[in-house]
């Protein structure tokens, strides 16, 4: 097995461990080998720091970097403390081992509270992989490959802007969606196997890959033409993306292409571009439906019905207070029956795009979205037993 179909196994490992989180894992892989830095931004609870952890541990003898980051934050802790052996005899000098400046692969946590001390030094760290000594002299060159960084909340203020841009993929998780997801995670805190398989990949082969194997992708004119039709069409729906994030996410392009097996980049691989083009979640859904029309012809229809679902998770929501009659006559009349046939095509939609060979992840999604929203309509509405909608759905 070479180094991406390795890279793949943890994907799908890490997918069987983490619910909903598959496309999240596979973006994050991409970054890494990419040399990228990555988000993960959600609410506490949803898994970010043992996600980002677990997948940096299957770099074997890489050495790793982990830090809690507060507004009080003391550069030193990142990048050196002194050396209090060194100052008793009239030295200043910094100990780095096991420190920010000796780590291949970093895991920063609430990286927005970073602190203002602290800023500069961080930007130097993740843009030029650069530390500055305290005590002067030249820079220290940091063998920093990439660097995964969770939140959650989003940056506030001009002063983190900065480092909001150098994280070139920003993936958004939340609370499980899907109500056989969440038994099974209910299950998990029972069931405490470890699991069996734990497939690795050495540094020395990740290097090989971000370095050598990951550049040699083509990148075909056809894609390039896409590219600059997606530009102009978030351009039109008032959504800029600087030049150096474009240029850099032709990398992440090669990372997606190589980790599939191919030598050149292909139309599908765009979808990782749903990671790097938005500024503000809110921004997120234009930049998904304008990219995954360029991918597959299921994403548009896929979108609408997403579209459709939360429009009737609105309507339920409207509905609260009403009587239990209206809220039957309404579920039963129109909810259960739009929910059900919107399940059932994109079911169809599966399967026809896993007979293409074409990704899934969108339509995943929207399963996992339209059977969150059909399991509230069958407890809330219909009066059905909440430990039964699993086995409905």
């Amino acid at each position: 097995m070479n180094t991406a179909e390795r890279l793949q196994q943890i994907v799908g490992e890490l997918g069987g461990q983490f619910y909903e989180r598959e496309e999240v894992i596979r973006a994050l892989v991409v970054a890494v080998l990419a040399g990228q830095h990555a988000l993960v931004l959600g609410p506490p609870g949803t898994a970010k720091s043992q996600l980002a952890r677990e997948l940096t541990s299957r770099i074997s003898d890489a050495r790793y970097w982990e830090v809690l980051l507060s507004k009080f934050t003391d550069p030193k802790k990142l990048f050196g403390p002194v050396d209090v052996g060194a100052l008793s005899r009239g030295e200043y000098r910094q100990v780095f081992e096991g420190r920010a400046t000796q780590c291949e692969i970093a895991f920063v946590d609430e990286i927005f509270k970073c602190s203002s001390a602290a800023l500069n030094e961080m930007l130097a760290f993740l843009n030029e992989r650069t530390y500055h000594p305290e005590a002067g002299g030249d820079p220290i060159e940091c063998p920093l490959i990439s660097a995964i960084t969770a939140s959650n909340e989003l940056p506030n203020g001009e002063d983190l802007a900065a480092i909001y841009d150098r994280l070139l993929v920003r993936v958004e998780v939340g609370y499980l969606a899907d109500p056989s997801n969440f038994a099974a995670l209910v299950r998990s805190a029972v069931d405490t196997k470890a699991a069996t398989t734990r497939t690795t990949v050495t540094l020395e082969e990740l290097r090989q890959a971000v370095e050598v194997d990951v550049p040699a992708v083509a990148v075909p004119d056809a894609v390039v033409d896409a590219i600059c039709t997606l530009r102009v069409a978030l351009r039109r729906a008032e959504l800029v993306t600087s030049d150096r994030r474009w240029r850099q996410a032709v990398r992440l392009l090669q990372a997606s292409a190589w980790l599939d097996g191919r030598d050149e980049v292909a139309d599908t691989d765009l979808a990782i571009l749903t990671t790097v083009l938005w500024d503000s979640p809110t921004q997120r859904p234009t930049v998904e439906r304008e990219v995954l029309t360029l991918v597959s012809p299921d994403a548009k229809e896929a979108l609408d019905l997403e579209d459709a679902v939360n429009e009737l998770e609105t309507e339920l929501d409207a509905k609260a207070g009403q009587s239990r009659e209206k809220l039957n006559e309404w579920a039963i009349k129109e909810a259960n029956k739009k929910l059900a046939r919107a399940g059932k095509r994109l079911t169809k939609m599966r399967e026809e795009a896993v007979a293409a060979g074409r990704p899934t992840a969108t339509v995943d999604r929207v399963i996992a979205r339209q059977k969150a929203v059909h399991a509230r309509v069958l407890v809330e509405a219909l009066g059905v037993d909440a430990s039964m909608v699993s086995a409905q759905l």
